[in-house]
């Protein structure tokens, strides 16, 4: 049996290679899907076995994946066209007839109502309909989504958002690749659905306060309009359709889609997950 993980040069993908390798899976066991051979030369050398494919491109999933093999399929990052790549992805899955095809959703699944989440729910209904042996893990917000953005926070000492009192129980990127290696590695998760947040749900005002305690500086939160807020986007130099998708996560987080602690995150990887303020250290170190 072999585990092959998609996208595996990306931030998520890197992760999910590297707690492999350290739960003690050989790396001749793992194959790594990617783009681009050079940048994944690491991995190589790591003794992983590279498998060049291009989700847009259909023809070169043909051998990225074996009868038997646990697939995880990390969704891609260019929304508007991730149901046809990953369509792709599960019909060269089927078509050779992998063991488990694992998919990176989002919280709530088929309940997460923002513009967002809708390539996600397609996907997932596309696997069901595949009849492959699945695994959905849907996450929930990455810390990181923040705090690799602290410049322009630090910079005007502001927290911008549309986001009202809403909650986050976001986690690490770390958090949800043990969550993956978990189950590419354990048995018992064929055809359930992991809804996968942090433990704690912070709000925006808590976030700027723990940047204002770490920092030293003061730290606020600006609640804005969604329509003061796109515009704040669009000046930023921000696409308009890029801009629609982040005020709608904001709205989302208002109406507290992304606030779900459910602990299924910290049940599958034996241990409680980041802390918020953890993640805020790490960055401003």
């Amino acid at each position: 049996m072999g585990i092959v993980v998609t996208g595996a040069t990306g931030h998520l993908g890197r992760l999910v290679i590297d707690g492999l390798l350290a739960a003690g899976v050989p790396a001749e066991r793992i194959a790594a899907v990617v783009r681009d051979k050079e940048k994944a030369a690491g991995l190589a050398a790591r003794g992983v076995e590279l498998r060049i494919a291009d989700y847009s491109a259909p023809e070169t999933l043909t051998g990225a994946f074996a009868a038997g093999d646990r697939v995880l399929l990390i969704s891609g990052s260019e929304v508007g066209q991730r149901v046809a790549q990953h369509q792709a992805v599960i019909d060269a899955a089927k078509g050779v007839g992998v063991a488990l095809l694992a998919y990176t959703g989002v919280l709530g699944g088929p309940a997460a109502d923002f513009d967002l989440a809708a390539e996600h729910k397609v996907t997932e209904q596309a696997i069901l309909d595949s009849g492959l042996p699945y695994t959905f893990l849907r996450n929930g917000w990455y810390h990181e989504n923040y705090t690799e953005n602290l410049a322009p926070v630090l910079e005007h000492g502001a927290v911008t958002a549309s986001a009202g009192e809403g909650r986050i129980a976001s986690a690490s990127r770390a958090d949800y690749a043990a969550a993956a290696v978990a189950v590419l590695t354990g048995e018992g998760h064929e055809n359930k659905a992991y809804e996968l947040s942090g433990d704690v749900a912070w709000s925006l005002a808590e976030y700027a306060a723990e940047l204002s305690k770490q920092t030293g500086r003061t730290i606020v939160y600006n609640a804005v309009t969604p329509e003061q807020n796109r515009e704040i986007l669009l000046g930023a130099g921000l696409p308009a359709p890029f801009a629609d998708i982040l005020v709608g996560v904001d709205t989302a987080i208002e109406q507290g889609l992304l606030a779900r602690t459910g602990g299924d995150l910290s049940r599958l990887t034996g241990r409680p997950t980041t802390p918020l303020a953890d993640a805020i250290k790490a960055a401003l170190a």
